[in-house]
């Protein structure tokens, strides 16, 4: 691994995950888990960003930050599903999604393809599901559950459907690499 700015933003980043949990699960804080997310959902905008700009690509970030992404998304949803901020059904959706894309890239490293790059609407679709899930979070905060539910689904809805049609896009062009 080459440390640079954007991986120490994507490590720092994968760390929050177990602070979110702790933060929310165990110590009962959702607002303190608010913020958790809300900074790894800036270091994710951040790491791209600074190594587009400081030349500091790597193959270990462009691996390793999707796999942070889908870490936080799983540990969230499940957390808020356990909560009751969000149903098992939407969890199941958004697992199976990740589950064949996994199959997907599995199937590329075996047969030696170049992994599916990230398009700018999977992409989209990451950044609203991480605005998504920190405002679901705020739902039982007295004061702020009215906007922080309608923002709050509006981006679900919106990164879900997101989601699924980026993860059609991806199955489709990796059928398409495999013929």
């Amino acid at each position: 691994m080459m440390l640079n700015i954007p991986n120490a933003l994507t490590t720092l980043r994968a760390l929050g995950v177990p602070a979110f949990l702790y933060l929310f699960l165990w110590l009962d804080q959702p607002t303190a888990a608010f913020f958790i997310i809300v900074f790894g959902g800036l270091t994710d905008y951040l790491d791209g960003k600074v190594a587009r700009a400081l030349n500091q690509t790597t193959e270990f970030g462009a691996k390793f930050d999707p796999v942070v992404d889908r870490l936080y998304i799983a540990a969230v949803i499940l957390a808020l599903a356990y909560r009751n901020y969000l149903p098992w059904w939407l969890v199941g959706a958004i697992v199976l999604r990740d589950l064949i894309l996994a199959i997907v890239v599995f199937f590329q490293k075996i047969k030696g393809h170049q992994y599916l790059e990230v398009t700018f609407l999977g992409k989209a679709a990451t950044f609203n599901l991480l605005y998504a899930f920190p405002l679901l979070l705020l739902t039982k905060t007295e004061g702020l559950r009215e906007i922080s539910f309608i923002f709050g689904w509006a981006f679900a809805i919106w990164g879900v459907s997101l989601y699924f049609y980026t993860g059609f896009q991806y199955l489709i062009r990796a059928i398409n690499l495999f013929r």
